[in-house]
């Protein structure tokens, strides 16, 4: 048993060096010259910035860089068991050449691939194609043993073994030999820290995950101190509205219980006094619901809900909306996307002077994409004092991004994006 055992180990480990040696021959082959294709391709868009026309081609060949990281990320992962996240921040698809092109540069993960291709041009490769050289140097080797030593009558080194005769054809045997007992522990080693080593330039630095874990950190205390304060302000509402209601209905009923036999009349107007005070603490109920989360939006999901919400504008405004989802979000994903349109719909109300409104909801890449547009006077914000950055600190609760394209003049596209899965 103890034998058989062996034996399959040694027939596993000569199969992981075989599998180390192809992979890394290929990585080596396809590295090399892409790695080398991206990186020159970067710099010289970049150079054309200055003009113009790099504004137009850098998307595109970042683009490029991120399809051939990404694809270096799936090999890590499949090859090496090393997982790198992709963390690369999203650009709105409809973005000009400009926003898109410096969105892209200001993007960390950018620098972090531009910075890998020259590392991988050069130390990658070194390390990619090591064990496919700890597999094949020693057949040459062997075939010197086996008499390819008489093509070189002036003699060859094979490492640091002189090769003249049959007896140091020999001697090169027998370093290749020992060369791959070698390779057949540290080819896969080699391959594995060729993986260890696009993780350690791709991959996120301490610096970047301290300042994710800062983000984190404002956009939980954010949603707790709005928790906090949605609380109170239902407290408030319930205190001064139909509680308030409710209690004065409950005093005229008992002046009505004492007035039914001594004055009719007067106990039928309290009556109906009651009543009315009955319908109003309902409605004050109901737009209390309303507020906290919409009947329209559990019931019918986000599009219909922010179609309702366009027909209850404070001041109506002519509205088009649009709608592409093919499913629904988590409830609290659709009451954050809801009542961010609503912010975002109220002030375009109140400060666009717009004639028109424009919406737009679909689900693209993982994404819940929503873009508002007024033909309004332009010149919104995000700190302005327009209630923006409460809607940024509201998605960003849930990792989600908001854009805003507002010049003097108009016209004014607020994008908002979550990332989410739909059911």
């Amino acid at each position: 048993m103890d034998i058989e055992t062996q034996r399959d180990s040694g027939r596993t480990g000569a199969k992981g060096m075989g599998r180390a040696a192809v992979r890394g021959l290929a990585l080596a082959l396809v590295a090399l010259p892409g790695a080398v294709l991206c990186f020159t391709l970067s710099l010289v868009s970049f150079a054309l910035i200055p003009i113009g026309v790099g504004i137009v081609t850098t998307p595109w060949v970042l683009t490029g860089v991120r399809a051939f990281a990404d694809w270096r990320r799936v090999l890590a992962a499949e090859w090496g068991g090393v997982r790198i996240p992709s963390a690369y921040r999203p650009i709105p698809e409809d973005a000009n050449p400009w926003t898109r092109t410096f969105g892209m540069l200001r993007d960390p993960a950018t620098w972090r691939d531009l910075r890998w291709l020259p590392v991988d041009m050069t130390a990658g490769y070194l390390t990619a194609l090591l064990p496919a050289v700890l597999v094949l140097y020693p057949l040459e080797g062997f075939a010197l043993a086996a008499g390819l030593w008489r093509v070189f009558p002036d003699g060859y080194w094979y490492g640091f073994v002189p090769v003249t005769g049959q007896a140091s054809a020999l001697a090169a045997a027998a370093l290749g030999l020992v060369i791959l007992f070698f390779g057949h522990f540290f080819a896969p080693r080699a391959l594995q820290a060729h993986f260890r080593l696009t993780k350690a330039v791709l991959g996120a630095n301490q610096g970047e995950l301290s300042e994710r874990v800062r983000v984190l950190t404002e956009t939980r205390r954010d949603a707790v101190d709005n928790s906090a304060a949605e609380l109170r302000r239902i407290e408030r509402d319930l205190h001064d509205g139909a509680q308030a209601r409710l209690v004065a209905m409950g005093m005229d009923l008992g002046t009505i219980e004492m007035l039914l036999d001594k004055d009719p009349a007067k106990a039928k107007e309290l009556l109906a006094q009651a009543r009315k005070s009955s319908v109003d603490a309902l409605a004050e109920l109901r737009d209390l619901v309303r507020g906290i989360h919409p009947p329209v939006l559990a019931e019918r999901g986000l599009g219909d809900a922010v179609k309702a919400l366009a027909l209850r504008l404070p001041l109506p405004l002519p509205s088009e909306v649009t709608v592409e989802l093919p499913g629904r979000a988590d409830a609290p994903v659709e009451s954050a996307a809801y009542f961010a349109i609503s912010e975002i719909l109220t002030n375009a109300v109140k400060h666009s002077g717009a004639d028109r409104l424009w919406i737009d909801l679909h689900h693209t890449e993982g994404m819940l994409r929503i873009t508002v547009t007024d033909d309004g006077k332009g010149g919104a914000a995000i700190g302005a004092g327009s209630g923006l950055a409460g809607v940024e600190r509201r998605l960003g609760t849930f990792d989600g991004v908001l854009a805003v394209s507002s010049p003097a003049g108009g016209p004014t596209m607020v994008t908002m994006e979550i990332p989410c899965v739909l059911s």
